[in-house]
């Protein structure tokens, strides 16, 4: 098997997608002044006081007085203190440019304006960097915000989001915590996951194929079952309290207007996506795997999806492009692996793995509904995609999917043993045409929205 890794990351059987050990905590001490400005950002510190992010104008201030390591960054060559700076300029720099949005947000329950012009002590090593890690230099999920993130309050203990902190933080408070290491909880189980790709590339019978089809549609539910703990680990009505500072320019003109400059690195200003769960990778590899991308709609929604491939470590990017490739060949394809050895219970195993990625992005998409829709009337999605029909789009693809793997399958079949699932699929079908034609309105009711899942009983949070 290739070698997929930068160092930091290396997409295997042990890893998953999970870095190859824990990020730093904290920079080396040659960074003592910006590392004593990542302890000092969040809205409420370690120690319990209020930090910059607190008082309007503070980072600001701190910010000038910032020592340009633009000379000590450029002669750095370990990825995982390469990924620690990267991590601290991405955190100060989303911190500094959406302060004053965060602040009229405070005060008039709209965001507000960005600081449009990064300052070149954090510019010019954060550009720098982000050549290092070979990625857009903005706040991102793998790197910065979420699995190069954290670090365990027991290092004997798993990584479940109960033992998690976060290195940076924009608010110090649990909901954030909670929020984000739920993200890289759900990674835990990324190793079994890309084990049973990686085994499936290479079955060439139906009991090996069968084998590595459980093996994922085990590995989902244990995801779904981690998944469905963010309604406790953080607080719908918390969401706004951090939401704006991982906001990206690209696709929120509102906030950003024509983009940020990076002062001492070009006069041109510069769009990039924000931090966003779709860029995880765990779905991404499911709908290759499952075969949903063939689904994927000609739309702009699609093009989205595809751009924010780009967000992605280029050793993950890799990975993904080259299991696409496998498994876009008719030979290896999986449901004609399935066919061509009328293999009927590897097609019933594909429709079980089919309903674990329905939930995940049902459950997502509950999540927006709750966490977003009822939160803000602001149309736009962290990675600057608009929410009312960004998962949308793809849950009709799973779905489309789904018909297609049950058509194949006889009817005899289907009677002795999923006599019910016509039934179960025609109300995921329903449920989302009834949202959608909620939300056609100008005016549309997010509660209303949130509530048919519970009538259709199809809620997430009950699961």
């Amino acid at each position: 098997m290739k070698k997929y890794s930068d160092g930091f990351f290396e997409i295997n059987a042990k890893n998953g997608f999970l870095p190859k050990k824990q990020p730093l905590k904290r920079l080396p001490d040659r960074y003592y002044f910006l590392q004593n400005l990542i302890d000092n950002l969040p809205i409420l510190k370690d120690d319990k006081t209020p930090g910059l992010l607190s008082k309007k104008g503070s980072l600001e201030v701190n910010i000038e007085k910032l020592p340009n390591y633009l000379g000590d960054v450029e002669k750095e060559s370990d990825p995982f203190i390469c990924q620690a700076l990267f991590r601290s300029y991405a955190f100060l720099s989303s911190a500094y440019t959406l302060a004053p949005a965060h602040f009229t947000y405070l005060e008039t329950g709209k965001y507000g304006k960005a600081n449009r012009l990064l300052p070149k002590q954090l510019a010019q090593p954060f550009v720098s960097v982000s050549k290092k890690l070979d990625v857009y230099p903005w706040l991102d999920y793998h790197y910065a915000y979420s699995l190069g993130n954290y670090s365990k309050y027991n290092v004997n203990k798993g990584f479940n989001w109960e033992n998690l902190g976060m290195a940076a933080k924009f608010t110090g408070m649990d909901d954030e915590r909670g929020f984000i290491m739920l993200h890289v909880d759900i990674n835990q189980y990324s190793p079994k996951l890309v084990e049973s790709v990686i085994e499936a590339m290479g079955s060439n019978n139906t009991i090996q194929l069968n084998k590595y089809l459980t093996l994922s549609v085990e590995t989902m539910k244990k995801i779904n079952e981690r998944r469905r703990l963010m309604w406790q680990a953080s607080r719908w009505k918390h969401y706004n309290d951090f939401r704006v500072f991982i906001m990206g320019i690209k696709g929120n003109d509102e906030i950003f207007g024509e983009g940020v400059i990076y002062q001492g690195v070009s006069e041109e200003a510069k769009q990039y996506r924000g931090q966003t769960g779709a860029q995880d990778n765990i779905i991404p590899l499911m709908d290759i795997f499952s075969g949903i991308i063939n689904h994927y709609p000609k739309n702009e929604l699609t093009h989205y999806l595809k751009d924010l491939r780009s967000y992605r470590p280029k050793c993950v990017q890799r990975f993904l492009e080259d299991t696409r490739i496998h498994f876009s060949s008719s030979k290896n394809s999986l449901l004609e692996k399935i066919q061509i050895n009328d293999n009927f219970n590897g097609l019933k195993l594909l429709l079980d793995l089919l309903e674990e990625i329905y939930l995940f992005r049902n459950g997502h998409w509950q999540f927006v509904q709750k966490y977003i829709m009822q939160n803000t009337v602001y149309p736009k999605a962290t990675g600057g995609t608009p929410i009312i029909s960004w998962i949308p789009n793809q849950l009709n693809a799973v779905m489309k999917t789904m018909e297609q793997c049950f058509n194949i399958l006889p009817k005899k079949y289907i009677e002795e043993n999923i006599p019910d699932w016509k039934t179960k699929f025609n109300a995921k079908r329903n449920l989302l045409d009834k949202q959608l034609e909620l939300l056609i309105k100008r005016k549309y009711d997010a509660k209303k929205v949130y509530e048919l899942n519970k009538k259709m009983n199809l809620s997430d949070e009950k699961k």
